[in-house]
């Protein structure tokens, strides 16, 4: 059995991810409360903010955080340790398929092998599922694109900010049935709407 997933995202009343600032103390305190046991996210995430991972202070593993799980078919991600060392995961789990290209040894790294020349999320959530993973957090509007397609998130929660951008929104033409889960608005005029995927 395949373990719950979840994802949350921050975007404009246009449905845009990115041009706009985003309170990240909130974001995240209102994301920790499904208390996962894996955080997903792609390596472009990562890449994206891979300076500042660097530079973060080095607090050790969180023994009790989840496990930070990167889909990165490319092999592009470089800064596992750093990753490892940020105290807010428990450990790191590399996701690869098999054409992914030859990369530096790690012996601290774990990795995880699913699909030709792209990961299979939908074996990854199984295999995670056999270990005894029942929450499953997307933290990425490229994974949860790909979860969507597949029919494989089950709640949805978006902090939607009042500003409107332009450009490509997060979500595709996948049609999808949600069920309204609750409302939250905050002073300074975000919406946190939640909702669960209908089957």
């Amino acid at each position: 059995m395949r373990p719950h997933v979840v994802a949350q995202l921050a975007v404009s009343l246009d449905g845009v991810t990115s041009g706009f600032d985003v309170d990240l103390a909130r974001f995240y305190a209102l994301a920790s409360l499904w208390q996962e046991d894996v955080t997903l996210i792609d390596a472009g995430t990562i890449l994206a903010q891979e300076n500042a991972v660097l530079a973060a202070p080095r607090r050790g593993p969180r023994a009790e955080g989840p496990l930070l799980a990167v889909v990165d078919e490319r092999a592009r991600v470089r800064s596992w340790d750093s990753l490892r060392e940020l105290g807010y995961w428990s450990g790191v789990l590399a996701l690869y398929a098999d054409q992914t290209p030859e990369r530096p040894p790690d012996a601290t790294t774990r990795e995880l092998i699913t699909g030709y020349d792209q990961v299979d999320l939908v074996e990854v959530l199984e295999v995670l599922g056999r270990r005894g993973v029942q929450t499953v957090r997307v933290d990425s509007h490229a994974v949860l694109r790909t979860c969507l397609g597949l029919d494989l998130v089950d709640e949805l929660a978006l902090l939607v900010h009042p500003v409107l951008i332009g450009g490509e929104p997060w979500y595709d033409v996948h049609c999808l049935n949600l069920r309204h889960a609750g409302t939250e608005v905050f002073k300074d005029g975000v919406v946190w709407i939640r909702y669960c995927v209908a089957t």
